[in-house]
This record gives structure tokens, C-alpha cells and sequence, in this order.
């Protein structure tokens, strides 16, 4: 629940909300659907917005934090493939966060046609790890360290495939927006970027000694403001 919390609450994460709402482009008194909730912001800033919102994750901790932050909305503990919504009953369907943890968008994405009214109107995506951009002066050991990133999830590149996915299930007017997050504070990525590196040490990528030299670069880089690191994040809408 912190990571989530944290993950909404960085510099750039409520302006990509907002991208995505306006992707949307519902008017007071829609439905709309925001699978994988997590802690509720989305949840929250579309009720505001006057939607009718309902929020479903299938984790009960996250469902429980969020109707704390969004109490007039409804929500479900449910997977994204199997939603507890009636055939055409949402103007709008919004999943952010989602795709890299799933290991077929197909079934998920089917869900969304399912649920959604017929010229109805759905935002998926998230961060692609394949794009992201650190900065070092060794950047092939960099780019190692970066699969070690992309190996704590299931499919760390699956929103590239997002567009195919949704005009194979008979969307249309899709568009791809790329929103790119840009990092100087160390502080922000340190825990992701340790990981990162523990995860390319386990998997014999790179030796110990090799990830600590890298993450004692990253740290040296902070000390004189010279960190950088762009996140993308693809954005995906179409029509019902």
C-alpha cells in the first residue's frame, strides 16, 4: 500500500492522471469503470469530476484504502478479467498500472468490450520498463541492470502491444499518447534502482561487485545534481 501510495503521490503522476482523463472525455453523471484502483486517487478526482464511478482491484487492502478516499463511489474485489458489471454498462473504462502485472492483455481488454456501452470510451496503459532511460557513464552495464528492473514483472513491456490489442478486439479511433516522466531526484528511484540491480546480481546478469560500483555511480551523480532518468508511460484510448 505505500509503494501504491507513493507511486500516485510522485511529481508527474497526478498531470498523467489528468492525460488520461482527458482521453477519457466523459461529462457529468457518465459511468466509468477504473480497473485496478489501487489506493482510489483516480477514483476519487473522477468522482469530483462528477462521474459515477466504480472502482475494482483485487487486492482487498487497496479496495479498503480507497473507499476510504472516495466514499460516495462504488467498488469490487475483483480480477480485470472477470468484472462484476452488467454487458453495456459503463460510458467509460479506465486501467492504469495494470498491464505489466497480467501475462495476456486479451482477456482483460475482451472484459473492458464486454462492459463498455457501444460507442463507450476506454484508457489503458502504463510504463514500457524497455523505454526507460538512466543516465551513467557505463550505460551497456546500465541497460543489464534495467532487464533486472523489468524482471520483477510479469510483462514489463506488454503496453507496447496495448494499440494491436485493442484494434484486434474491434475498437476504433485508437490513439497513442506517450507521456514521459523525467527524474532528477535520486531519492525517488534509490529503492527501484537497488532492486534493479539485486535482481541483475541474482539472476548472474552482472557481479556484486558490478552493482555496487553502478549504484555507487548513481549516488556520486545525485551528490552533484547530475541524476536523470525518463519514465515513459503509453496511453492508449479508443472507442467502443
Amino acid at each position: 500500500m505505500s509503494f501504491l501510495e507513493r507511486s500516485e503521490e510522485r511529481p508527474g503522476a497526478a498531470e498523467l492522471r489528468a492525460a488520461s482523463y482527458r482521453m477519457l472525455a466523459l461529462k457529468r453523471g457518465a459511468t466509468c469503470v477504473d480497473v485496478a484502483c489501487g489506493a482510489g486517487h483516480a477514483v476519487a478526482e473522477l468522482a469530483r469530476k462528477g462521474l459515477k464511478v466504480t472502482g475494482i482491484d483485487i487486492d482487498p487492502d487497496a479496495v479498503e484504502a480507497a473507499r476510504q478516499r472516495a466514499p460516495g463511489a462504488m467498488f469490487h474485489v475483483a480480477h480485470s478479467d472477470d468484472l462484476p458489471l452488467a454487458d453495456g454498462s459503463m460510458d467509460g473504462y479506465r486501467a492504469m498500472r495494470l498491464f505489466h502485472l497480467l501475462e495476456d492483455p486479451r482477456p482483460t481488454i475482451a472484459e473492458a468490450h464486454r462492459v463498455l456501452r457501444p460507442g463507450g470510451r476506454i484508457v489503458v496503459g502504463g510504463q514500457d520498463y524497455g523505454f526507460v532511460m538512466i543516465t551513467s557513464s557505463d550505460q551497456d552495464l546500465t541497460d543489464v541492470i534495467r532487464l533486472g528492473l523489468e524482471s520483477h514483472t510479469v510483462s514489463p513491456r506488454a503496453t507496447r502491444t496495448l494499440r494491436e490489442v485493442l484494434l484486434d478486439a474491434k475498437f476504433s479511433d485508437v490513439e497513442v499518447v506517450v507521456h514521459t516522466e523525467v527524474v532528477t531526484d535520486h531519492k525517488q528511484l534509490a529503492p527501484q534502482l537497488k532492486a534493479a540491480a539485486a535482481a541483475a546480481v541474482d539472476q548472474a546478469l552482472i557481479t556484486k561487485e558490478d552493482a555496487d560500483t553502478w549504484l555507487a555511480e548513481q549516488a556520486a551523480r545525485a551528490r552533484r545534481d547530475h541524476f536523470l532518468a525518463a519514465i515513459p508511460t503509453i496511453l492508449v484510448g479508443a472507442h467502443r
